[in-house]
Formats: C-alpha cells, sequence, structure tokens
C-alpha cells in the first residue's frame, strides 16, 4: 500500500486536530491530556469528614443491597473517599478499585486497608475518568459510587465524559450502580449559604456558580444515562432527613466548612469566611432543630440508581 503524501497526511491531522479540540471545548470528549485542570484546595480529611459527615457509608444497607456484590465481581468504587465502604464491598467482591480525587482521603485508605489484598486505591479527579489510562475498556462488571456523583457531575462540559467513561470500563452487561444527591437535595444549606454570600458582596451569578454540586432529577438522569449507552433498570428518588452530629468539629457549622468549603473560597477575608458560616447557623438554628430533643436535621434527597451496559 502506498503512503499518503506528506502535504495531504499533514492537513488530514490538522483537521482531525481542529475536530478533536472543538469536541473538547463542547465537553463531548475528554481533553486529551491526562492531567487534570487545576482543581481547588482538598480540603478533605479523615478527620473532619469523620466529625461532620459519619452518617454517609452508615446509611447505605438499600444501595449495597441493589449492587449485591458477588465473589466473582471485579468493582470499581467511583469517589471512594476514605474507603469505609470499598473496604465493606471488597469484603464479598473478587477485586475492587477505590478511585477518588482527594489524595488525603486516599492515603486514609491506604493507611486503614492497606493489608487487604484485593483492594487498591488510585488518586484521580474522576471528571476524567474517559481519558485515563488507569482505566481499561471492560474492565469491570459492576462500578459503584456512594454520595460522590453530584460532587464529579458538577461541570456540566464534563458530565457526559464521566458518564461515557463509566460505560467504557464496564463489560457488556455490567452494571452502574449509585446513590447521589437528587433535586432538592439539602436545600435548606445551599439556600443559606447563596443568601450568605450575596449579604457579603458576592454576586448571585457568582454564587451560583460557585456551587460544587449537581443535584438531577430522576428523569435527568435517566436521559443523561441513556445518551451515554445505559439502560437504567432502576432508579428511585426519595427525601431522607438526616441527623447532624454532635462533634465539636461537626454539626452544623462543621457540614457547612466541609462540604461548603468551595463556596467559602469566594471570600477574601477570614471574618467573611466566619461571618457566612455563623449566618448559615444562625439562619437555621430553628428550622433544623427539632425541639424535643435539640438534634439537628438536613434535608437530604437521595437518587439511587441501577444502570446497564
Amino acid at each position: 500500500m502506498s503512503e499518503m503524501p506528506l502535504v495531504t497526511s499533514a492537513r488530514s491531522a490538522e483537521h482531525e486536530t481542529d475536530k478533536q479540540t472543538k469536541q473538547e471545548e463542547r465537553g463531548l470528549i475528554t481533553p486529551r491530556t491526562n492531567t487534570p485542570a487545576v482543581q481547588s484546595k482538598d480540603h478533605w480529611t479523615h478527620s473532619a469528614y469523620k466529625a461532620s459527615a459519619p452518617f454517609v457509608p452508615l446509611l447505605t444497607q438499600e444501595i449495597i443491597q441493589w449492587l449485591d456484590p458477588q465473589t466473582t465481581d471485579t468493582i470499581l468504587d467511583l469517589g471512594c473517599g476514605d474507603g469505609s465502604l470499598t473496604a465493606k464491598v471488597a469484603e464479598r467482591s473478587a477485586r475492587v478499585a477505590g478511585f477518588d480525587a482527594s489524595a488525603n482521603l486516599i492515603e486514609a485508605g491506604r493507611s486503614t486497608y492497606g493489608s487487604v489484598s484485593n483492594l487498591s486505591w488510585h488518586v484521580l479527579d474522576c471528571r476524567y475518568l474517559e481519558g485515563s489510562e488507569e482505566i481499561k475498556e471492560g474492565e469491570y462488571d459492576k462500578v459503584f459510587s456512594n454520595a460522590a456523583l453530584h460532587w464529579i457531575l458538577r461541570d456540566a462540559s464534563s458530565r457526559m465524559s464521566v458518564l461515557r467513561g463509566v460505560y467504557r470500563t464496564l463489560r457488556p452487561g455490567g452494571e452502574f450502580v449509585f446513590e447521589m444527591g437528587g433535586a432538592g437535595n439539602c436545600a435548606d444549606v445551599h439556600a443559606a449559604l447563596l443568601a450568605a454570600l450575596v449579604h457579603q458582596g458576592i454576586s448571585i451569578e457568582k454564587a451560583r456558580e460557585t456551587s460544587p454540586w449537581c443535584f438531577p432529577s430522576e428523569l435527568l438522569m435517566k436521559n443523561m444515562l441513556e445518551e451515554a449507552g445505559f439502560r437504567v433498570q432502576r432508579s428511585k428518588l426519595e427525601y431522607r432527613p438526616t441527623e447532624l452530629t454532635s462533634e465539636k468539629e461537626g454539626g452544623l457549622e462543621g457540614w457547612v466548612k466541609l462540604m461548603g468549603a468551595q463556596f467559602l473560597e469566594v471570600l477574601d477575608t477570614e471574618d467573611k469566611t466566619e461571618a457566612v458560616v455563623r449566618e448559615v447557623c444562625d439562619v437555621l438554628q430553628t428550622i433544623l432543630t427539632h425541639e424535643e430533643d435539640g438534634s439537628m436535621y438536613l434535608g437530604y434527597v437521595r437518587l439511587k440508581v441501577i444502570a446497564r451496559k
């Protein structure tokens, strides 16, 4: 076979490069580099998470039943955090790989569960799953995610790329099983955070842009999954008020400082940051508190899905 003339080849390559660049800009494919975009500060620590949100891996009985891990399963845990739930899944599976963007949490997982032979740990900004060299096509029987996708899917430009990456790494017939924040999740504290930022001189547009979350409806999630090639087998959106901790570094204040850290990053002084945290806590004090015992509950809304390749 004769070789293509160099000029034609160069023009073709240039055309493909331009085409790929335009696709990247539209979020249709993952950028060619495996180096993720600059991330905000890694606010996640094992101690802060344990003080403010230890309930996250505990309230998982139903989604684990949906996952139904088998002794022959290879499973990718997308957004595994400190690995407490990942390790439990590994007890009933052949092999589990935990991926998370937080190096702090991955290190906590390694330190606690490093002796578990069928469990591996990987630092990865999961927004760039599709282009990651750590993920092979058809490598896993199941992809699992708990309380992480609402962070991972925050950027509208990369949402479909994430879902295509999940689809790619599953074997034919494999399942994507996840629980995440759904439409209306923590609307009380979300609204209070936006208002408090505005009161500190941040425009409402910028305040909205700082939100690190994506809380989709069942329909939106179904449409995105189907566009990525999945068939949704089961889905459920439920209101689940969740009690906050009474830990010294936890409670509502600890939750706001950890979960709402990216809102607070737009403020330029420590005084403004403390003022926002205090306003949110003051505004929500009577809204979230149960008079009978003084406990505080956030209005969690959870979206659970099983989708098949």
